[in-house]
Order: C-alpha cells, then sequence, then structure tokens
C-alpha cells in the first residue's frame, strides 16, 4: 500500500489561522503535523511507501529527511495533486490519502482502516475507506483499493462526496469515525483543540 500526503507551498498553507499565528509559526505547525503524521504512517507495517507531493522546497527536504519518498507537484490543488502522484503508482494494490495537517494522527487507527478495507462482503473487492473530520464533512483519510477506484473530491462535504462516488460505481464504502484522525487544523477552534490534548477528548 502507498500512503500519499500532500502538502501545500509553506508561503500559501493555513491563512484561515493568519489572525492566531504569523507566517513562520504556521510553517512551524505545518513542520510539526506533517512529522508527526509522516512518522504514524510509517508505524504501519501495511504500507510500503509513504510519498509526499508538494512544490515545496522547504518541504521536499523535511520530508526526504523524515524518510519519505517525494515527488514535485506540477498541478494546482489538492485533488489534482493527488492525482498526479497516483498515476506514479498505477501497479499498487490500495492507495491511503492523508492531509499532512492533523493533529494527532494514530498508526491503530490507520491499521483498523486497512483491516476494515481487508473485510469487505467479498474478500479482496474494491473498497473505499473514508474517515471524516470532526463535522462530518470534509475527509481526513481515504483508502482506495484499488488506486483508481473512484476519483479525488477532498474540499468541502467531500466525505459525502467520497461515499457517493463509490455508490455510482457499485463499490463498498465505510465510514470510519475515528477520534485520532478527526482533527485537521484548519481554524483557530481546531487550534484550541490541536494544542489543548494530544487527542480529541
Amino acid at each position: 500500500m502507498i500512503a500519499l500526503v500532500p502538502v501545500k507551498a509553506l508561503s500559501r498553507a493555513k491563512t484561515r489561522l493568519a489572525g492566531a499565528l504569523d507566517q513562520t509559526a504556521r510553517a512551524r505547525l505545518i513542520h510539526d503535523t506533517l512529522r508527526r503524521t509522516l512518522q504514524t504512517l510509517q508505524q504501519v507495517e501495511a504500507i510500503g511507501e509513504v510519498v509526499v507531493i508538494t512544490r515545496d522546497d522547504e518541504v521536499n527536504r523535511w520530508a526526504i529527511g523524515w524518510g519519505a519518498h517525494v515527488i514535485r507537484e506540477r498541478g494546482e490543488g489538492l485533488n489534482e495533486a493527488l492525482r498526479e502522484a497516483r498515476d506514479a503508482f498505477t501497479g499498487a494494490p490500495a492507495l491511503l490519502a492523508v492531509p499532512a495537517d492533523l493533529g494527532w494522527p494514530a498508526a491503530e487507527d490507520i491499521q483498523t482502516m486497512i483491516e476494515l478495507a481487508g473485510a469487505t462482503p467479498e474478500l479482496g473487492a474494491p473498497c473505499v475507506v473514508i474517515a471524516p473530520d470532526r463535522h462530518e464533512s470534509g475527509t481526513n483519510a481515504l483508502l482506495l483499493r484499488p488506486p483508481g477506484v473512484i476519483d479525488f473530491a477532498f474540499g468541502p462535504q467531500s466525505a459525502a462526496r467520497h461515499a457517493a462516488l463509490a455508490h455510482e460505481k457499485g463499490v463498498h464504502a465505510i465510514l470510519y469515525h475515528s477520534a485520532s484522525l478527526s482533527l485537521d487544523v484548519d481554524e483557530p477552534e481546531d487550534l484550541l483543540l490541536y494544542e489543548a490534548a494530544p487527542y480529541i477528548l
């Protein structure tokens, strides 16, 4: 399995936190959440390679230093970046897309997503596993088996859109509600939760 972690250019990252953090502090936040995310994914035995896709040279250096493979982003936008990265791994049996800004992801929850994908009604059948954010709106982790089973549709209401795309294809879709995967640090209130505790209580 390949894990993809897209990362925006640091100059454009976390702009919704500009009222709470200056640009240096926002870059430090990405540094810390990305490092934690990569380390978490590297703990999961079923993941063969962790891949960061970015156009930012500093993020590139961080990712390589933390043992990740890096793909240079060419297009624009999150979904296009993920499509670019997926095209490089068309032979992989499955793909896991995880954003770089999860507050406190846990390897056990990533492992559970993988186990859920393996427990489809028909063993080995195509499957989509969706971990929604704490608002039940966005997608904070997306497992696709095989990698091209549905398109990427990250953005507002993406959890429902990913489920709908699976339904249209007649593919088994599973929603996995996980405390450790539910917090992505986008808004000031997310930042407060992130700073308060290592897991959502």
